[in-house]
């Protein structure tokens, strides 16, 4: 079955049309009628009350009437207020349903007002919000209601009027108060500073939204999953270059880089993680062994990083149960912004790169950002092909009118690099050969290319109701020329240390169009709140590969001795007219999803829903002049339920219950399709917001199934049959967050006993490969926040992982080890500079999971250096 693409053109268009039409049509007469004046017992309504009522609130019979109506219930909500302490004073938080207008301030002797029109306070206790000496120098801090959809903000100092600094954001308020010296002159002018502001990104570690969990932005204790925020901030601290270095932060994270063919990542102890980028899978859900890496995404143009652990099908469709890591998007900021910086290192290491944005029309209809990066690395093994890496990534954000809205996005790299196999084992443990050898040739390559195209719109109808449709298409080539050993050649002869290699020619395309379409509705049903979700996701997915290797005849098959290498006398032949083997995989796929967020009470949340999604492939492959067509056709139904419970102020108690599906790409004996993998979960955890909100922390336990995974045929075994299980279940704790003023922490354990528990090849009771019991990590930066020395930060972490086995076999194992980083940096004006010092004490470690005994040994990066320096104007 193929589903086409006018299809689901016409099935989306109907569904959003009359999706939203008829809910907001419902949502709309729900609140009307709820408006309406009441009857009280034995009193009647006069008839004048009655007409007027009538007249105001009943349905719109017009397009016009129905936007008169939508407008007036348009009034943004001011839900939450927090007092934060400040270096120099303090700050106020105000969370809010939708962006505020710019405010008004004026001074009034020892008083700062701020009137925001357009807004209610809308606290949970009801009342205003009063606080008395919040700092030295501050009497107190008054909020209030206005008539007119108005509030009112006064700060009063005790001897002089504070000096402000507003900022406002897509869904915030900041308020940051100094207390003035009574002596000083200063302008009125001089005492308020209006900043309206996108999500520019600040010096905190703690995120206290993601929407990875829901496609909706819920606050983190309000969220019945265990979800992990890497931000901006902890990227620009540790000079991370690539994913995988940001990715050691997250509790039960392993990545591997597949051979320089990208990222592979492995959490709760399942590999087969999908990188998503703004919610659009990056890569083909498809794996035929040699496309399984998904490239090396490109951190410049990333705003943060959201990491899902557990199934989550019910969102992103087919998945592996351990999770999903989801990279958000740097947006076009209102302000003007721009930096340069340049970043150099180690092992030739030369980063420059720009960030530039701000508005293209004096209103601020249209604005832009442009990210764009040059990399230069030698490494650290013995390589003479190095890596050069270029990226340009400008975005266009067009304000059509203050409901409506369209971001236009484009990403191109270019990337070539070394195709490393890795080291091998010896044994029960790697080879004791120095890390920077290498067991292919010094030439051997990789050549990338990498394009991502796209919108995002949305459309508010009101405060209430969104309608949000987006699209992708990505491509992606890969070209590979390298020297590379196969076990059907012959492989590793451990007695002499021979191993053999033959000269390899491949190339890989992925191709990818996807549509997204989904409309957030808030509404009330009695006392009880809905967040509902509902959306429909299309794609077509193409993954093509093409072979050029000759294994035959022998003379074509040089072995290298691992112990004392010689290299150049492999034949290196003019590639092929046409290649020896090929693969192609079409996929189509159609989702249906919806999820309702229900407050059942004030501190009582329940999460469900559910994904159904329709998935038709069609694999392709030629082998030796013989041609096989396989076409798989599959559904599946993937609900999740969650509930949190929230006994006193910022502690969340919650659990959930998820399925995954994905299907699988083995053959049985008769050539046919396997049964789709099924995965399962089920998740337990606390949460707790501390130090006056500033932190968070999370403590989880997890049990993850995953069934129906291909294992050997035991009549043939070249066959597969789907009766292989693996389980899952541990342990994870993170904190992230401030701790002080200044000082930031990152911190995460995680207790994994991942095992098999059915198969025809493997032992029952074996440990999956790759899959620490223990790891744990740390990093910690304090910035001193005056005096002299304002700006100075120092920072200092460490990353722990104990031993782990190499296969399924449980043939070798990969020893533990210990890592430790630390930083210094400095920031003053529009200047910082930074050194950080990772792997300090020169530590030889494995990271990741390797491929085989002989393929994707990969040494981890000795003692490094890396130097930065900025310049934000």
């Amino acid at each position: 079955m193929t589903v086409k693409w006018e299809t689901w053109g016409c099935l989306l268009l109907e569904a959003t049309v009359s999706s939203w039409l008829l809910m907001s049509q419902g949502a709309l007469a729900e609140g009307l009628a709820q408006s309406r004046p009441k009857e009280k017992p034995g009193e009647a309504i006069p008839v004048e009350e009655t007409l007027k009522s009538t007249e105001e609130n009943s349905p719109a019979t017009t397009v016009d009437e129905w936007l008169a109506q939508i407008e007036q219930a348009d009034v943004v909500e001011i839900t939450t207020v927090q007092v934060e302490d400040a270096a120099d004073g303090f700050r106020l938080q105000l969370a809010t349903t939708s962006q505020l207008a710019t405010p008004a301030t004026s001074v009034s002797g020892n008083i700062v007002t701020v009137n925001i029109a357009n807004a209610i306070l809308k606290l949970p206790d009801g009342e205003n919000f009063v606080a008395n000496a919040p700092a030295t120098g501050i009497a107190s801090v008054n909020i209030i209601n206005l008539p007119d959809n108005q509030v009112r903000i006064t700060i009063t100092g005790t001897d002089a009027p504070p000096t402000l600094t507003v900022n406002a954001g897509p869904a915030t308020l900041t308020v940051s108060a100094t207390p003035s010296d009574p002596t000083a002159e200063v302008p009125e002018e001089d005492l308020i500073e209006v900043v309206v502001t996108g999500e520019r990104a600040d010096k905190d570690y703690f995120v206290p939204e993601a929407s990875t969990a829901t496609r909706t932005d819920t606050p983190i204790l309000d969220t019945p999953a265990s979800i992990q925020v890497i931000p901006q901030q902890v990227l620009e601290d540790q000079q991370v270059t690539e994913l995988d270095d940001a990715l050691q932060n997250v509790a039960g994270a392993t990545v591997s880089t597949t051979e320089g063919r990208g990222f592979q990542i492995n959490l709760r102890g399942f590999d087969g993680v999908p990188v998503f980028r703004d919610g659009f899978r990056l890569f083909s859900p498809n794996d035929n062994g040699d496309a399984a890496g998904q490239g090396f995404p490109e951190i410049a143009n990333v705003e943060r990083i959201e990491v899902l652990r557990g199934p989550a099908s019910i969102l992103f469709g087919q998945l592996d149960p351990g999770g999903a890591v989801n990279v958000v998007s740097k947006r076009p900021l209102e302000t003007p912004f721009y930096k340069v910086a340049l970043q150099a290192g180690s092992y030739g290491l030369v980063r420059p790169q720009v960030d530039l944005s701000g508005p293209l029309t004096e209103d601020g209809s249209l604005l832009y950002r442009l990210n764009a990066v040059y990399q230069h690395e030698d490494g650290f093994r013995d390589f003479d092909q190095k890596t050069n890496r270029f990226f340009i990534g400008p975005t266009l954000t067009w304000r059509i009118s203050d409901r409506t809205e369209i971001d236009f996005q484009l990403e191109y790299l270019d990337d070539e690099r070394p195709l490393d196999p890795g080291l091998v084992a010896l044994g029960n443990r790697v080879a004791d050969i120095p890390h920077d050898r290498i067991l292919g040739e010094p030439d051997d390559r990789i050549e990338s290319t990498f394009i991502r195209v796209g919108y995002d719109f949305e459309h508010r109808f009101n405060k209430n109701w969104t309608l949000r449709n987006a699209f992708r298409y990505l491509e992606s080539n890969d070209d590979i020329s390298a020297t590379l050993s196969f076990p059907f050649i012959g492989g590793l002869d451990e007695t002499t240390g021979l191993l053999s290699r033959v000269f390899a020619e491949q190339t890989v395309s992925n191709e990818t169009l996807a549509l997204q379409t989904n409309v957030v509705g808030k509404f009330t049903t009695g006392s009880i709140d809905h967040t509902l979700l509902l959306g429909v996701d299309l794609a077509q997915y193409r993954l093509n590969s093409e072979s050029f290797t000759l294994f035959f005849p022998p003379n074509v098959r040089v072995p290298i001795n691992v112990f004392n290498p010689v290299y150049g006398a492999v034949p290196r032949p003019d590639r092929l007219d046409a290649p020896t083997s090929s693969e192609t995989i079409d996929t189509d796929s159609l989702q249906i999803y919806i999820q309702d967020q229900i407050k059942l009470l004030d501190n009582l949340i329940l999460v469900a829903g559910f994904n159904y999604e329709t998935v038709s492939q069609n694999t392709t492959t030629i082998r030796g002049g013989r041609t096989t067509a396989i076409d798989l056709s599959e559904d599946a139904f993937s609900p999740r339920v969650g509930l949190v419970y929230q006994p006193i102020e910022n502690l969340s108690l919650y659990a959930n219950y998820a399925r995954s599906f994905f299907p699988s790409a083995a053959v049985t004996v008769d050539d046919n399709p396997l049964q789709a993998e099924k995965g399962e979960g089920f998740e337990v955890g606390v949460k707790t917001e501390l130090f006056n909100q500033r932190l968070l922390a999370t403590l989880a336990y997890f049990n993850l199934t995953r069934q129906n995974v291909a294992t050997a045929d035991p009549l043939d075994p070249r066959f597969s049959v789907a009766t292989g299980e693996q389980q899952s279940q541990g342990i994870e704790l993170n904190v992230t967050g401030e701790i002080l003023p200044g000082w930031n922490v990152l911190g995460s354990y995680t207790y994994t006993d991942a095992e098999i528990t059915a198969d025809n090849r493997f032992e029952v009771g074996n440990r999956l490969p790759g899959v620490p019991k223990h790891s744990a990590s740390l990093w910690t930066t304090y910035e001193i926040q005056t005096g002299s020395l304002e700006g100075l930060q120092f920072g200092l972490g460490f990353n722990w992982v104990s031993d782990r086995t190499g296969d399924f076999q449980n043939s070798f194992n990969l020893d533990n080890y210990f890592l430790t980083s630390a930083a210094i940096a400095y920031q003053r004006d529009n200047w910082r500079f930074g050194l950080n010092f990772q792997n300090i004490f020169d530590v030889n470690y494995i990271a990741g999971t390797p491929r085989t005994r002989t393929r994707g040994i990969q040494p981890g990066e000795p003692f490094t250096v890396i130097g930065s320096i900025s310049y934000e104007f």
